[in-house]
């Protein structure tokens, strides 16, 4: 990776972080399970989620890596002002690595999914494209034609 990216990008979820990661994927919310079901698989424009994903010192509720978009879904105890500051808190770190965060109450997810649907479907399209794949390796970009050094012609 290039030196200049490297300080934008959030490293180092712990083991303990991803083991209860795991532990919240084994047992959701309903609100959780719901967006979930609409979300698992590419099930939404083929866009690929994560739930439950442990990204540096955070546990995301859903994540959208290509287009860099976070999904929350609040309970009540998120209303509580101490708890209110906290998300504001992260919020402002995950947008600072160039994340962008949508928070839904819980009750929405159960209200009108596909308004919730919608605002995911137009922020990832407000997003930047996603990355290029990279190229897959074949007889004609081998490792073995790029010379001594492993260093690609014309680099």
């Amino acid at each position: 990776m290039a030196a200049s990216n490297q300080s934008t990008r959030i490293r180092g979820s712990t083991s303990e972080s991803e083991q209860a990661a795991r532990e919240m994927r084994r047992s959701p919310t309903p609100a959780e399970a719901a967006l979930w079901e609409a979300l698992r698989s590419r099930r939404l424009d083929g866009l690929k989620f994560r739930c439950q994903h442990a990204l540096g010192p955070f546990i995301l509720d859903f994540c959208c890596p290509a287009h860099r978009l976070v999904v929350e879904l609040d309970g009540a105890g998120h209303d509580e002002p101490e708890q209110a500051g906290r998300d504001e808190v992260r919020t402002e770190q995950l947008a600072a690595y160039g994340y962008r965060v949508l928070r839904f109450r819980n009750e929405e997810v159960f209200e009108d999914l596909d308004a919730i649907l919608a605002r995911i479907r137009a922020a990832c399209a407000e997003s930047e494209s996603p990355p290029t794949p990279i190229v897959a390796v074949t007889e004609s970009r081998s490792p073995q034609s790029w010379g001594a050094g492993g260093a690609v012609p014309g680099s």
